[in-house]
C-alpha cells in the first residue's frame, strides 16, 4: 500500500505532518508521463542529530534519504544518504516541530526546485543502485548520482526502500559549472520558505497547540462517565480542543474573531521587559486566539441546547483559568 510505512510510524492526532492524501500520490503519478519535470525539496531536520532530507518525487510520492551532513558540491566528496521511508508529496512543502514521537525536532524547508532523472527508466536504474539525475533548485543544481552502496545497509538489487535492508546509498555531485569546493550546507543554512532563521514561529506554534489540548483536555482525564454531566463535559471539551486547532490553522470565525479582539486589547498593556517584545505578542496572541475560539465554541453549544449548565459552567471555569494564562503569557 502506497505511504503505509509512513502512516504507520505516525501519530497524525499529534504530529503536525501531512497526513497524505492518496489520492494526491494517484493525480500526481497519473500526471508523471507528461511532466518533463518533477519535484524535488532538501528538509533540514534537527531532531535527535541534525540531518537533511533528500527528497524527490517519483510516482506520486516522494522517495527519501536521510544525509546525515548534508548534500555537498564537491565531486570528491561522497555523502553517504540513508533510504528511508517514502513521504506524501504534500511533505514537500512542509516546515514545523514535530512533538515527541517519531523524528521528534524542528523541520525547515533547506531547499526545493524540479528534478529530471537522466535515464529513461528510473524504476530500473533505482534497482540497479544507480541513479544519475539533475537538479534545478534554489542551492543545489546541475548533476548529480545516488549510488547503492554494499558496506553497511546495502546490497543487491531491487527498488530504494524495496526492503529494509538495502538502504544505504551515497549521494554525489558530478563535476560540471554548479559544482566546487563549497560547504553549501554552512554557505546557505536559511530556509527557502520563511524568514524566521530559527523557526520560532513554528515552534511557538507546537508548543500552543500542545497547551491548547492540555488547557482543557486535563480536566476530562478522570471523569466516571456514568455521570451524563461528564459525558456532556467530555463531549463539549473535545470539541474546544477541535475548536482551538482549527483556528490555529488558520480557520478563525467571525465570533471568535470579536471575542479575540477583546483579548488583545488587554494584551497591549502586558510591559515585560525581560522578553523580546515581538515573541511575546507573537506567543500570547496566538494563545488568545486559541482561548477566543474556544469560548465562541463552548458559547456556541450552551446556545444550542447541546449542553446544560452544570457542564457549561465547569468548561467556562477551566477557559476562564487559560485566558488568564493566555494573557501573562511568556514564551518558555
Amino acid at each position: 500500500m502506497v505511504l503505509e510505512k509512513y502512516k504507520q510510524k505516525r501519530n497524525f492526532a499529534s504530529t503536525p505532518e501531512p497526513s497524505g492524501d492518496l489520492s494526491v500520490a494517484e493525480q500526481r503519478a497519473g500526471k508523471q508521463k507528461e511532466s518533463e519535470s518533477l519535484f524535488f525539496c532538501v528538509q533540514k531536520h534537527l531532531a535527535s542529530h541534525l540531518h537533511y532530507d533528500f527528497r524527490l518525487e517519483h510516482k506520486g510520492v516522494l522517495l527519501s534519504w536521510a544525509v546525515p551532513k548534508g548534500p555537498s558540491l564537491d565531486p570528491k566528496t561522497k555523502r553517504l544518504a540513508m533510504h528511508v521511508e517514502d513521504h506524501p508529496f504534500e511533505y514537500g512543502t512542509f516546515e514545523g516541530v514535530i512533538p515527541e514521537g517519531y523524528g521528534a525536532g524542528i523541520v525547515m524547508l533547506w531547499d526545493q526546485g524540479t528534478w529530471k532523472p537522466e535515464s529513461d527508466d528510473v524504476d530500473a536504474a533505482l534497482k540497479k543502485g544507480d541513479l544519475k539525475f539533475t537538479l534545478d533548485g534554489y542551492k543545489l543544481k546541475g548533476s548529480w548520482v545516488l549510488v547503492r552502496t554494499r558496506g553497511w545497509g546495502g546490497g543487491g538489487g531491487g527498488r530504494a526502500g524495496a526492503s529494509e535492508g538495502k538502504t544505504s546509498w551515497l549521494l554525489i555531485k558530478h563535476r560540471d559549472d554548479w559544482s566546487g569546493p563549497i560547504d553549501i550546507a554552512e554557505f546557505a543554512p536559511l530556509s527557502v520558505k520563511s524568514d524566521d532563521p530559527d523557526l520560532k514561529i513554528p515552534a511557538i506554534k507546537q508548543d500552543v497547540r500542545n497547551r491548547n489540548t492540555s488547557d482543557v483536555g486535563q480536566m476530562v482525564k478522570d471523569l466516571n462517565d456514568d455521570d451524563p454531566v461528564n459525558r456532556e463535559v467530555r463531549m463539549a471539551c473535545d470539541r474546544v480542543v477541535r475548536a482551538g486547532l482549527q483556528t490555529l490553522d488558520g480557520d478563525e470565525s467571525q465570533e471568535a474573531q470579536v471575542i479575540r479582539r477583546e483579548l488583545e486589547s488587554q494584551l497591549t498593556e502586558l510591559d515585560d521587559e525581560s522578553k523580546d517584545v515581538n515573541e511575546l505578542d507573537q506567543y500570547s496572541s496566538l494563545r488568545a486566539r486559541i482561548v477566543a475560539a474556544q469560548r465562541h465554541a463552548l458559547l456556541e453549544m450552551r446556545s444550542k441546547d447541546e449542553i446544560g449548565d452544570d457542564a457549561f459552567h465547569q468548561i467556562e471555569a477551566q477557559l476562564d483559568v487559560a485566558e488568564v494564562n493566555a494573557l501573562g503569557a511568556e514564551y518558555p
